[in-house]
């Protein structure tokens, strides 16, 4: 009998069926309805939030007062990337400013489905994929962000089709249609919020990871002949290259857009590395500029936390940790969300042994274990070392 069948078999057993489970799924759906409602009926008030008020809807509105896209150099976000900001220019349009937050709930809706859809693909019981689905869905900042009129259920959104696309890749023979929709997906979270960037380097890096580790299992006897890639050590540079201008593709228009305005396609990133246009500056934020030029002593963010809020060398460091602990609605202190400490130590279960000596998936735990640790490094490292020079 083929190993891989064999494996699957064993690991399928490892989740004996019960007669509750019936129950258990009908439990599962129900509070997953109770959810719904609950942020639906929410959703109904008028939008409150800061970041909805004066950049979400608010540049949308401006363009359609303008009727066309429109230069605002007093407000520097509307120099960001605006997937789902063009998004809700319609309901905007329509007259409504609720209905962009039920689009931006459909997003986590959507990243919860292609949780389960994942999970199920990896021969894990309907109950347990349903779990996992809902793990996502009731984290309590994603609960929070679900009744505002944000973009970074999107950004979530389109991160993970990009991650799983690319897995599928792997999965499927390296088929490149996987590896252009995983592009296409990284292209547009990158259109809706610049912290796609870090998942955009994060994928590319990872692909030749990804492709060494799946290649061995299609050098064994695990796959039948006909379904074994010919191995090419082109093959991954090729995937880097096409994934990248996928993304690059998506992304362009606002990089374009930045480039014609401010001769920065990353505006207002960067600004030391694309010196930006002089012309149609705003007055407000030049002088404060040159204030902040002119000072003797700059604070980094993580100086700016120790002296603000008195946190110790070990509080810094621990940060990426924190987050998942003592996360808070609208205090600052405590990074103004909550996650759930079951974020932070679920991950190690996924290598407990199962029982089963061949583990296809195994470096997918590995990609998915370090993917977030990662992004982390990418967004702290710059910082821990400022801080530490500092010191």
């Amino acid at each position: 009998m083929n190993i891989i069948k064999k494996s699957e078999e064993k690991t399928t057993n490892l989740y004996k069926k019960s007669k509750y489970d019936k129950y258990l799924l009908l439990i599962q759906f129900l509070f997953l309805l109770l959810i719904i409602l609950s942020v639906f009926f929410i959703s109904f008030v008028p939008p409150v939030s800061r970041d909805a008020l004066v950049h979400h809807l608010a540049v949308p509105k401006i363009y359609l007062q303008h009727g066309k896209i429109v230069e605002l150099p007093c407000m520097s976000w509307s120099y960001y990337p605006m997937n789902l900001d063009m998004l809700y220019m319609i309901a905007l349009y329509a007259g409504s400013d609720i209905i962009p937050k039920f689009i931006h709930f459909t997003f986590a809706l959507l990243t919860s489905w292609l949780i389960f859809s994942h999970l199920k693909k990896r021969e894990i019981p309907t109950n347990l994929a349903l779990a996992g689905s809902l793990l996502f869905i009731t984290i309590p900042v994603i609960i929070k962000l679900s009744i505002t009129a944000y973009v970074d259920l999107g950004l979530i959104f389109f991160s993970t089709a990009s991650l799983i696309s690319l897995l599928n890749w792997a999965d499927n023979g390296f088929k490149i249609k996987h590896i252009i929709i995983s592009g296409i997906s990284c292209g547009l979270a990158m259109g809706t919020k610049y912290n796609g960037l870090i998942i955009f380097m994060l994928m590319v890096l990872f692909i030749p990871w990804i492709y060494s580790k799946k290649i061995n299992f299609f050098k064994n006897d695990l796959y039948k002949k006909d379904q074994k890639p010919a191995f090419h050590y082109l093959a991954p540079i090729n995937a880097m290259v096409i994934f990248s201008l996928a993304a690059l593709i998506l992304f362009s228009p606002w990089m374009i857009r930045n480039i014609i305005w401010k001769g920065n396609p990353l505006y207002p990133l960067y600004q030391n590395v694309f010196p930006s246009k002089n012309d149609n500056v705003c007055p407000v934020e030049k002088a404060v500029s040159d204030m902040e030029e002119n000072k003797p002593f700059k604070f980094g963010t993580l100086l700016y936390r120790k002296m603000l809020y008195n946190e110790s060398i070990v509080d810094i460091m621990m940060l990426p940790a924190r987050i998942f602990f003592q996360g808070e609605d609208d205090n600052p202190a405590l990074f103004d969300g909550r996650l759930t400490p079951l974020l932070f130590f679920l991950p190690f279960f996924a290598f407990f042994k199962t029982g089963t000596k061949t583990d296809r998936y195994q470096y997918e735990k590995y990609f998915f274990f370090f993917l977030p640790y990662l992004f982390c490094c990418l967004c702290y490292l710059p910082l821990y070392s400022a801080f530490v020079i500092l010191q």
